[in-house]
């Protein structure tokens, strides 16, 4: 009698999707460019490339501009940069950002089903609701930045506020992103991960950093779906 074969693992799928933003679901880093070496030079610091904001991104605004300055610079020195960039941030604004390829239809087919979806990130909160404004107006169920009450990821706070919000438990919830501090964040919230490698990051550090999946376009996630 043949021996039976081992059926392979059924995928979950999942009723809430809570999505990372920057390199997520928008490419926001040419207006990031443009908008931390305008903050720079109004403090008479030199510009930064491309590819040196790209390494400063992925836990804060703060963060960025403290990455951003020169080594040593006060840290009342660097929280100025960053209000001050903050308040250029609606003057810039979204000019070159764009969505993911696929991920306004993604969304509209989630939607359609029901599900809940939210946006968590360490951005601050209003940069979050004016880019999900400006680029996928009304994608989302709930949105929240950084703000006094959310600290930053990987702390699990945002997240685990958001499944409450939306009446769902961690077995019932993905997060999603493109960060190993996004990784590290679902870990520590007790749900499934998805790293999206069109991001900021490669597959290889999603990986190390726990992913339990990683795609490489956004139609892939409606095998996740409920």
């Amino acid at each position: 009698m043949p021996k039976p074969q081992p059926q392979p693992a059924a995928r979950p799928t999942f009723e809430a999707f809570i999505f990372d933003l920057d390199g997520t679901l928008l490419n926001t880093l040419p207006d990031l460019v443009v908008l931390t070496n305008a903050a720079l030079q109004d403090f008479d610091l030199p510009a930064r490339t491309s590819a040196q904001v790209l390494s400063y991104v992925g836990d804060g605004g703060r963060m960025l501009i403290k990455r951003a300055v020169p080594t040593g610079t006060p840290d009342s020195v660097v929280g100025a940069i960053f209000e001050r960039w903050k308040q250029l941030y609606p003057v810039i604004g979204n000019k070159l950002t764009t969505p993911y390829p696929g991920v306004p239809e993604v969304l509209a087919e989630l939607r359609s089903r029901s599900l809940k979806l939210g946006v968590l990130s360490n951005k601050f909160d209003q940069g979050v609701r004016d880019s999900i404004g400006e680029c996928l107006p009304g994608a989302f169920d709930a949105l929240q930045g950084e703000d006094a009450d959310t600290p930053r990821k990987p702390d699990p706070t945002g997240l685990e506020r958001m499944m409450r919000q939306f009446g769902v438990t961690p077995a019932q919830t993905v997060y999603l992103g493109d960060s190993p501090t996004d990784m590290r964040c679902a870990a520590a919230a007790g749900v499934f991960s998805i790293g999206v490698s069109w991001g900021y990051h490669d597959a290889c550090e999603l990986e190390q950093a726990g992913a339990d999946a990683i795609v490489t376009h956004a139609s892939e996630l409606l095998a996740f779906a409920r």
